[in-house]
């Protein structure tokens, strides 16, 4: 079992036993005072500086990067059917992750957010599909840190079997 290497641009690359092969995106963003963490199908990261109320979905903005910015190997791996994915948030000491799956129809196109979704509806910003939760199921204690303006680091973690 080999670690993770951390390259300059933020990406990490692992071997995990030689069988199943894991890479990682990292994405540095921050949380705002309007988020609410209560939407029930989906959660985003967006590149937007601001946020509304509305966006119940969103749990971080002002993210350095966008689902287009990511290595074509990252983005090949999520496309197998057999990926699973693995978004890890990160602020002010709490730490939550949910799990999805990988499809060839993933686009990873979008310059502006990245959403993960409980459905297999796919567009230009979706992730992962069939996530185990939405934004409304993430930490709550996390959740109120990424309220108070915390910075957080999003880690979007690909596994395929070789």
């Amino acid at each position: 079992m080999s670690d993770p290497t951390t390259s300059e641009d933020g990406k990490r690359r692992g071997d995990t036993d030689g069988r199943e092969r894991a890479l990682e995106e990292i994405i540095h963003a921050r949380g705002h005072e309007n988020v609410s963490a209560e939407h029930a199908s989906t959660f985003e990261i967006s590149t937007d500086d601001f946020l509304t109320p509305a966006g119940d979905c969103i749990l971080a903005i002002e993210a350095d990067r966008a689902p287009a910015d990511f290595d074509p190997e990252f983005v090949a791996a999520c496309q197998r059917p057999d990926a699973t994915i693995t978004v890890t948030l990160e602020a002010a000491g709490h730490r939550d992750s949910v799990q999805g799956r990988g499809d060839p129809a993933l686009e990873f196109s979008s310059e502006r957010s990245a959403v993960g979704r409980t459905s297999e509806y796919v567009d230009e910003r979706t992730i992962a599909l069939e996530a185990e939760h939405a934004a409304e199921g993430f930490d709550r204690d996390l959740v109120e840190a990424l309220a108070a303006g915390a910075d957080v680091t999003a880690t979007i973690t690909v596994s395929v079997n070789d």
